[in-house]
């Protein structure tokens, strides 16, 4: 037997939105962490 639930959960859009812009800066940060440990072989640089 498979029920069904009536009720929808909805996102509001400025969390989507803050979602979104929150991964891609994520993203940004790994690219910058992995470019750091490429060129200094380092994660921070400077930091021992």
């Amino acid at each position: 037997m498979l029920k069904t639930n009536s009720k929808s959960k909805t996102i509001e859009k400025e969390k989507a939105v803050a979602e979104t812009i929150n991964g891609r800066f994520a993203m940004i940060g790994l690219i910058a962490a992995i470019g750091a440990y490429l060129t200094t072989g380092q994660i921070i640089p400077g930091f021992v």
